[in-house]
């Protein structure tokens, strides 16, 4: 596993960072490819992340490499998110496990939303608390070990 990732993910960014990608907007394109990528709603991010990486001029395959690399882990986020959220609200718990919600999706996105949408809402909300310092705290380990590879792969 560690070598998919090395080839997958850690060769790649460093490729950018030798081609001359400036190192911390190489690691906000990774933070926010990671954050953004974990939005407990589906089939977003992409969308998502492509409307934030071009108008901060940020390497949209880094961000998308960032995006689909952390697709299991978004998986795995839904249900805590969702009970984050409907704790915060106060709302009911909603007896929801991961196959449950995989086997709605597969009736349809449509059927889907509407049937979810209370969830959606929740886990969003479950989101919204938990990234702004998470993804503050990543921004900031990135930037300092990109400058650090960036210097390393000068040297």
């Amino acid at each position: 596993m560690a070598t998919w990732w090395r080839r997958r993910l850690l060769d790649p960014l460093l490729a950018l960072l030798r081609q001359g990608v400036a190192p911390r907007s190489l690691a906000l394109a990774v933070t926010l490819g990671a954050g953004i990528g974990i939005f407990p709603v589906l089939g977003i991010s992409t969308l998502l992340l492509t409307a934030l990486a071009l108008p901060l001029r940020l390497n949209l395959p880094a961000i998308q490499l960032v995006n689909y690399a952390v697709s299991p882990l978004q998986l795995l986020l839904i249900i805590p998110f969702l009970r984050l959220g409907e704790t915060l609200l106060g709302a009911p718990r909603l007896p929801m496990t991961l196959e449950q919600g995989l086997a709605i999706l597969a009736s349809g996105i449509g059927q889907a939303l509407v049937t979810l949408s209370g969830a959606i809402f929740h886990a969003a909300v479950g989101w919204f608390v938990v990234m702004p310092l998470t993804l503050l705290m990543l921004y900031r380990v990135l930037a300092s070990l990109m400058e650090n590879a960036a210097r390393q792969l000068k040297a």
